[in-house]
């Protein structure tokens, strides 16, 4: 009898064990300040956590006031967020990383931002903002040719921002003077560089060479700008840019906002919101 009571006890407390562990939830976030801070933002929309009021799009973990339920946050970079997703609950992954790994934004996650506020921008160096060949850049990625290529690509996935776009030119540019020419911008490779393909066939028409070149992380395709190895990129949102300038005493101006990537939170080894106490 006492052998049975022992081994019912051990059961017992192997039971309250997993449940304890249970209650504990993993979830991958981006690594980079406005990025994780955005995902946070996320999950405070979904109900699964509070923020200070003053948190903002850098807001931290430590800046949680109260959750559902116990979360263990594992901050990785970006582009590798799709690959830890198997080994944790849940992952907040920026759209185009998501698109990469063969996800459908739209229809695979769990939850996703209504409305993002996030803009996808084309960043110059301080300088090289008003030049024909910024100009030139921005009309092209402004055209109805680019925004119907983005609206009938993606299914939603990347939306298109620019309210009334034009025919890609400038009348304010010397096309004559930029012929023979090339523009080289860095960027990832899903959707910027796809749309960036786009742009290159209008300024093609005008004889000027549009050089895309890919980068898969969130720092390079800045220091080549900075550095002047490279005219513009084009990769991501305007708060990342402006963080990266005051973190790094960077010179990087936004000439032109494109599109948004919503942010996704996708199930790993969850496959509903039930394990965050929210309802789908």
């Amino acid at each position: 009898m006492k052998k049975r009571f022992c081994l019912i006890l051990a059961l017992v407390l192997t039971l309250a064990s997993g449940l304890a562990l249970a209650e504990k939830v993993t979830i991958a976030v981006p690594n980079d300040g406005t990025n994780e801070g955005r995902a946070l933002l996320l999950l405070q929309t979904a109900g699964v956590l509070k923020l200070k009021d003053d948190a903002g799009i850098l807001a931290l973990p430590k800046d949680i006031t109260e959750s559902t339920v116990e979360i263990e946050f594992y901050e990785v970079e970006a582009a590798n967020v799709p690959n830890v997703l198997p080994d944790v609950d849940y992952a907040i992954i920026n759209s185009n990383f998501a698109l990469d790994a063969g996800m459908n934004p739209v229809t695979d996650s769990l939850f996703i931002e209504q409305n993002s506020p996030y803009a996808n921008v084309v960043s110059v160096k301080e300088g090289n903002e008003n030049t024909d060949a910024a100009k030139a850049l921005v009309a092209a990625l402004r055209s109805l040719k680019v925004r119907e290529f983005i609206q009938n690509t993606y299914d939603g996935a990347v939306l298109p921002v620019v309210e009334e776009p034009t025919d890609g030119y400038d009348e304010t540019v010397d096309y004559a003077a930029l012929a023979g020419t090339e523009i080289t911008v860095a960027a990832s490779p899903t959707p910027h560089a796809q749309i960036l393909e786009v742009a290159a066939e209008i300024l093609k028409e005008k004889n000027v060479s549009l050089k895309i070149i890919e980068f898969s992380d969130y720092v390079q395709p800045n220091m080549v700008v900075e550095d002047g190895e490279v005219f513009a990129n084009y990769f991501a949102h305007y708060p990342y840019q402006d963080n990266f300038n005051e973190e790094n005493g960077t010179h990087l101006v936004n000439i032109t906002e494109v599109h948004v990537e919503p942010m996704g939170l996708y199930g790993g080894r969850q496959t509903d919101l039930t394990a965050l106490g929210a309802g789908k």
